[in-house]
């Protein structure tokens, strides 16, 4: 277990856009966006400097909550994939994985080749997942879905360190070839979502790193100094890199020093990792977004 941004460092990224389209968030000129749209915005992150792109997970929206989270949903690791053949440093980050939706064995091999095949730059972001209509459509039971999660962990974690990671099934263990392995010594980070209590826990107890999903209910300080708590307690590293969900950013040339002015506050209370929400009219202006903010506001964060 490891943190991955270097100690005093403030890293950015951000979810991409047209890749997942949700009422909440997407911006109309996302319906009509495609591959092409979706290469220059990654392809200008690496550009930037952005530390990872993120892609999210579902399965299928079974209606009617499509009337609101939309049918739109790429496949994280197909995607992600596609974005490392593409690009040259940008981390390649699960903004989550569903872990309880696959067997932790399937999860372990697409992380592991994918970290392979980018020369590390893979980041398992996962989580307890949310939509009881699609785990009934995948048939999961959604009551233990936390449970399932912690339990996947553990075996995650081995196949990514070990070639041979030990496996119960049919009622004894069995070492189990995984390859090929993560070019990441130890595999890829695991990042842990989510911003209730039990997600906070879990953050602490079993990943380098938490993204959260929205403010927290106990406020961030008391997230931050929970999470620094538990670790202790449990004699894990200190260092542990937390994300923060920031404000809408629209960059207009003369408001770099604004924008990064309402950032610091993030560092101040121990976040390292900032996820952006770009606004822009298209997709050319989405890519000039990321460009400025790397050129101009990213700068005025280090240190």
């Amino acid at each position: 277990m490891a943190a991955i941004i270097p100690p005093g460092e403030v890293a950015w990224g951000f979810q991409l856009p047209i890749q997942s389209q949700s009422t909440t968030y997407v911006q109309p000129w996302e319906v009509d966006a495609g591959p092409a749209e979706l290469a220059d915005i990654v392809r200008a992150a690496d550009r930037a400097g952005a530390f990872y792109v993120a892609v999210c997970d579902h399965v299928g929206i079974p209606r009617p909550a499509d009337e609101t989270m939309s049918a739109t949903w790429y496949d994280t690791v197909a995607t992600l994939g596609w974005i490392a053949g593409i690009t040259d440093s940008v981390h390649l980050l699960s903004h989550v994985y569903v872990l309880p939706y696959r067997h932790p064995l399937a999860t372990a091999k697409a992380f592991s080749t994918l970290d392979a095949l980018s020369g590390g730059r893979a980041v398992l972001g996962v989580g307890a997942g949310h939509l009881q209509s699609e785990f009934e459509m995948l048939g999961v039971d959604h009551a233990t879905r936390g449970a399932q999660l912690e339990s996947a962990l553990g075996l995650i974690r081995s196949a990514f360190v070990e070639s041979y990671p030990v496996v119960d099934f049919g009622g004894a263990h069995h070492p189990v070839g995984m390859s090929p392995r993560p070019a990441r010594p130890g595999g890829p980070p695991i990042w842990v979502g989510g911003s209730s209590p039990a997600a906070i826990r879990r953050a602490a107890q079993f990943g380098d790193g938490w993204l959260p999903q929205g403010p927290p209910e106990m406020g961030t300080r008391a997230a931050v100094a929970r999470i620094r708590e538990l670790r202790a307690e449990a004699g894990l590293p200190e260092a542990f890199d937390m994300g923060v969900n920031c404000a809408p950013v629209h960059l207009d040339g003369s408001n770099a020093e604004e924008v990064a002015e309402g950032l610091r506050r993030f560092p101040e209370r121990g976040m390292n990792q900032l996820q952006v929400r770009f606004v822009a009219g298209d997709a050319a202006e989405y890519c000039d977004q990321v460009e400025r903010f790397g050129a101009e506001v990213a700068p005025l964060l280090a240190g």
